[in-house]
């Protein structure tokens, strides 16, 4: 998992980290999407998405037979994206023509919705929906956004609280979009015969950490994410620590299809086989914005409760008891060293044999990822649906 869309995408749609191949730009070409191996195997791609970062433009585009990013469109100049309801109508009419008369090849649709994103600025019917309580006019909404969020400015509680209320009520307009493509589903008699994926790229701070947005951050309100998977043929919750690189291998699990050599993740299905392991990730420095600079990078890596953030730039580490302290307020990195050693140094330098940790104590050189190969297969002739959610938690 990512602090945002540039960190997130690779291991959302590729199974790979972000920093794996040095610098990010011009990095995917180096990388396979999920699109590709289901392509190639016959299985039909679709993805409808508004975000600049995962644009044809971008390279982003490999693999699909259709991909729509919004970039030829004129958006309002205060949204910077496509609404919900032009990404799940383009969505929809896809669906009424390829599955409409029955007649039709499994296939793989994404959705990536933006709305739950800054500049948090809501359309008035959902804003009286969820918090009518909320009078901001759309100019007094878009000056919060200047002179607020986009200063990173926490002094003024009332602010950031109201920050909070608009972004909720985005949560709840996707919850509407979400709910219009399933009905749609249903309509077309796909509901039962189809695989569901759900989940975000990243979460947004109020506050929590001393700031707004998604900066350079490793803290949960950024990182932790919601994993809903229906119809896959099991039921129940499960409490294991996963990473979003497992859902490409997972998705290529439930096709049938064989593993990808290049995906660094594990299929998350049968759950039953399901290795938990410990969770890592990396962001560039927001300052330099160089990327692959291991002397400004941030890390981090945790085990169950355990948590580690490493900021390479300032040379300083932090560690959360996350059963203690869900929050992240106390550091403990300094009061239980033996502890910090145990998850650092044991645990992570001697870790299984899919993970090459080369590190050394007040610096981290790198940390190289390997996959292990999948050893399950579940043969699927349905379509697989993954729907995420930008910002959302």
């Amino acid at each position: 998992m990512g602090l945002n869309t540039q960190a997130s995408f690779p291991g959302l749609l590729t199974s790979s980290y972000f920093l794996e191949y040095g610098h990010p730009k011009g990095s995917i070409e180096k990388r396979t999407t999920i699109s590709e191996p289901l392509q190639k195997a016959g299985i039909t791609t679709a993805g409808f998405h508004s975000n600049p970062y995962i644009s044809d433009y971008m390279g982003w585009n490999r693999g699909w037979d259709v991909f729509y990013d919004s970039m030829e469109d004129e958006l309002p100049p205060r949204i910077p994206y496509a609404r919900g309801d032009v990404v799940t109508g383009k969505a929809i009419a896809w669906l009424s023509q390829y599955c409409g008369n029955g007649d039709y090849k499994p296939f793989f649709l994404w959705l990536h919705y933006m709305d739950v994103h800054e500049p948090y600025m809501p359309e008035r019917n959902f804003i009286d929906m969820v918090d009518p309580g909320i009078t901001l006019s759309e100019d007094e909404m878009y000056s919060l956004f200047q002179n607020t969020l986009l200063k990173r400015d926490v002094s003024d509680p009332a602010k950031v609280k109201m920050l909070k209320r608009l972004y909720d009520v985005h949560v709840k307009e996707v919850d509407g979009y979400f709910a219009q493509l399933l009905d749609q589903l249903k309509k077309l008699g796909l509901w039962d015969n189809s695989v569901l994926i759900v989940t975000n790229d990243q979460g947004d701070e109020f506050n929590e950490h001393g700031g707004l947005s998604h900066d350079d951050k490793m803290y949960s309100e950024l990182i932790d994410a919601p994993l809903i998977v229906c119809n896959s043929g099991e039921e129940g919750t499960c409490d294991a620590l996963v990473s979003n690189l497992d859902i490409p291998p997972t998705i290529i699990h439930l096709f049938g299809l064989d593993p990808v050599e290049k995906f660094e993740g594990h299929s998350l299905l049968p759950v039953a086989d399901y290795s938990e392991r410990g969770v890592y990730g990396e962001a560039i420095d927001q300052h330099s914005k160089r990327g692959g600079d291991l002397d400004r990078d941030i890390y981090y890596y945790r085990e169950q409760d355990l948590k580690i953030i490493y900021r390479a730039n300032l040379d300083t580490w932090e560690m959360y008891d996350l059963k203690a302290d869900p929050k992240e307020q106390n550091n403990i990195v300094d009061v239980s060293p033996a502890l910090w050693l145990r998850v650092w140094q044991g645990r992570m330098c001697n870790y299984p044999p899919y993970l090459k940790a080369y590190c050394h104590f007040g610096d981290v050189w790198r940390l190289l990822w390997y996959s292990l190969p999948f050893s399950h297969r579940l043969p699927c002739s349905c379509p697989i649906l993954c729907i995420e959610v930008s910002a959302g938690r």
